[in-house]
């Protein structure tokens, strides 16, 4: 999997967020794992490999990509 344009920044991830992220076993085969965020490791606003997170499932990658927002978002509408 390639990485288009650019990689999230730390202000776009949030809690709850379905992701896809790279884990560090994976990085060779650029396959990506989709979980929901539970928990952002990377303290810095960007970083050059994407924002490290903890998935609900307990898997932790950068993540690549953000493919959908939290269930508290989806409620507020």
């Amino acid at each position: 999997m390639k990485k288009e344009g650019t990689l999230p920044r730390r202000c776009e991830i949030r809690i709850g967020l379905t992701v896809d992220v790279i884990r560090k076993e994976d990085q060779g085969s650029g396959n990506a794992t989709r979980g929901t965020v539970k928990e952002i490791l990377t303290n810095s606003f960007s970083h050059p490999h994407g924002i490290k997170v903890r998935l609900a499932d307990g898997n932790v990658g950068r993540v690549v990509a953000i493919i959908g927002t939290d269930e508290t978002e989806e409620k507020r509408k």
